[in-house]
Protein backbone atom coordinates (compact mmCIF):
# COMPACT_ATOMS: atom_id res chain seq x y z
CA UNK A 1 0.00 0.00 0.00
CA UNK A 2 3.20 2.43 0.75
CA UNK A 3 4.72 1.84 -2.68
CA UNK A 4 1.10 2.45 -4.61
CA UNK A 5 0.87 6.15 -2.44
CA UNK A 6 4.79 7.25 -2.94
CA UNK A 7 4.31 6.24 -6.78
CA UNK A 8 0.91 8.37 -6.87
CA UNK A 9 2.77 11.34 -4.83
CA UNK A 10 5.94 10.76 -7.43
CA UNK A 11 3.23 11.39 -10.36
CA UNK A 12 1.02 14.28 -8.83
CA UNK A 13 4.56 15.66 -8.28
CA UNK A 14 5.78 14.85 -11.93
CA UNK A 15 2.45 16.65 -13.02
CA UNK A 16 2.97 19.43 -11.00
CA UNK A 17 6.17 19.91 -12.00
CA UNK A 18 5.63 19.45 -16.02
CA UNK A 19 2.14 21.68 -15.05
CA UNK A 20 4.93 24.60 -13.97
CA UNK A 21 7.30 24.21 -16.89
CA UNK A 22 4.11 24.91 -19.43
CA UNK A 23 3.41 27.84 -17.53
CA UNK A 24 6.87 29.51 -17.48
CA UNK A 25 6.95 29.11 -21.54
CA UNK A 26 4.04 30.93 -21.34
CA UNK A 27 5.16 33.42 -19.29
CA UNK A 28 7.94 34.07 -21.14
CA UNK A 29 6.67 34.41 -24.32
CA UNK A 30 3.71 36.97 -23.07
CA UNK A 31 6.35 39.18 -21.77
CA UNK A 32 8.54 38.82 -24.77
CA UNK A 33 8.75 42.91 -25.19
CA UNK A 34 9.23 41.77 -29.09
CA UNK A 35 6.12 39.52 -30.31
CA UNK A 36 4.41 39.41 -27.21
CA UNK A 37 1.98 41.38 -24.34
CA UNK A 38 4.91 43.77 -23.47
CA UNK A 39 5.90 44.60 -27.31
CA UNK A 40 2.10 45.52 -27.28
CA UNK A 41 2.11 47.66 -24.28
CA UNK A 42 5.28 49.16 -24.75
CA UNK A 43 3.31 50.71 -28.72
CA UNK A 44 0.58 51.54 -27.19
CA UNK A 45 2.30 53.37 -24.00
CA UNK A 46 4.23 54.92 -26.49
CA UNK A 47 1.13 56.19 -29.24
CA UNK A 48 -0.41 57.38 -25.31
CA UNK A 49 2.94 59.96 -25.04
CA UNK A 50 2.29 60.91 -28.46
CA UNK A 51 -1.17 61.48 -28.17
CA UNK A 52 -0.72 63.68 -25.36
CA UNK A 53 2.38 65.64 -26.69
CA UNK A 54 -0.77 66.61 -29.84
CA UNK A 55 -3.07 67.19 -27.59
CA UNK A 56 -0.83 70.02 -25.87
CA UNK A 57 -0.28 71.42 -29.13
CA UNK A 58 -3.93 71.64 -29.87
CA UNK A 59 -4.95 73.36 -27.05
CA UNK A 60 -2.16 75.95 -26.67
CA UNK A 61 -2.94 76.35 -30.53
CA UNK A 62 -6.68 76.66 -29.94
CA UNK A 63 -6.29 79.30 -26.64
CA UNK A 64 -3.95 81.07 -29.22
CA UNK A 65 -6.28 81.58 -31.99
CA UNK A 66 -9.23 82.34 -29.35
CA UNK A 67 -7.25 85.19 -28.09
CA UNK A 68 -6.34 86.47 -31.59
CA UNK A 69 -9.98 86.37 -32.55
CA UNK A 70 -11.07 88.07 -29.84
CA UNK A 71 -8.83 91.16 -30.22
CA UNK A 72 -9.67 91.10 -33.98
CA UNK A 73 -13.41 91.07 -33.03
CA UNK A 74 -12.66 93.65 -30.34
CA UNK A 75 -11.15 95.64 -33.55
CA UNK A 76 -14.11 95.16 -36.02
CA UNK A 77 -15.95 96.50 -32.68
CA UNK A 78 -14.27 99.59 -32.63
CA UNK A 79 -14.23 100.27 -36.60
CA UNK A 80 -17.82 99.70 -36.50
CA UNK A 81 -18.84 102.36 -33.83
CA UNK A 82 -15.98 105.08 -36.06
CA UNK A 83 -18.12 103.93 -39.17
CA UNK A 84 -21.37 105.16 -36.93
CA UNK A 85 -19.95 108.19 -35.96
CA UNK A 86 -18.78 109.22 -39.66
CA UNK A 87 -21.95 108.31 -40.74
CA UNK A 88 -23.55 110.59 -38.39
CA UNK A 89 -21.64 113.15 -38.91
CA UNK A 90 -22.77 112.92 -42.74
CA UNK A 91 -25.96 113.71 -41.92
CA UNK A 92 -24.85 117.00 -40.45
CA UNK A 93 -22.82 118.45 -43.75
CA UNK A 94 -24.78 121.18 -45.58
CA UNK A 95 -25.82 120.68 -48.63
CA UNK A 96 -25.56 116.91 -48.80
CA UNK A 97 -27.60 115.02 -50.96
CA UNK A 98 -30.85 113.69 -50.04
CA UNK A 99 -31.06 116.14 -46.96
CA UNK A 100 -34.56 115.37 -46.47
CA UNK A 101 -33.82 111.70 -46.33
CA UNK A 102 -32.55 110.33 -42.86
CA UNK A 103 -29.98 107.28 -43.76
CA UNK A 104 -30.73 104.45 -40.87
CA UNK A 105 -27.59 102.18 -39.56
CA UNK A 106 -28.09 98.95 -38.25
CA UNK A 107 -25.60 96.52 -36.62
CA UNK A 108 -26.73 93.03 -35.59
CA UNK A 109 -24.48 91.74 -32.80
CA UNK A 110 -26.32 87.63 -31.84
CA UNK A 111 -24.43 86.35 -28.79
CA UNK A 112 -23.99 83.23 -29.74
CA UNK A 113 -21.12 84.18 -32.27
CA UNK A 114 -18.98 86.08 -29.07
CA UNK A 115 -19.59 82.86 -27.03
CA UNK A 116 -18.07 80.85 -29.47
CA UNK A 117 -14.85 82.63 -29.31
CA UNK A 118 -14.63 82.32 -25.82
Amino acid sequence: MEVISDMLLGLAALGAGIYCIVLSRRLQRFNRLESGMGGAIAVLSAQVDDMTRALQNAQATASASAEQLLALTLRAEQGAERLELMLASLHDLPGAEGEGRRHRVLRRRTRGDLEGAE
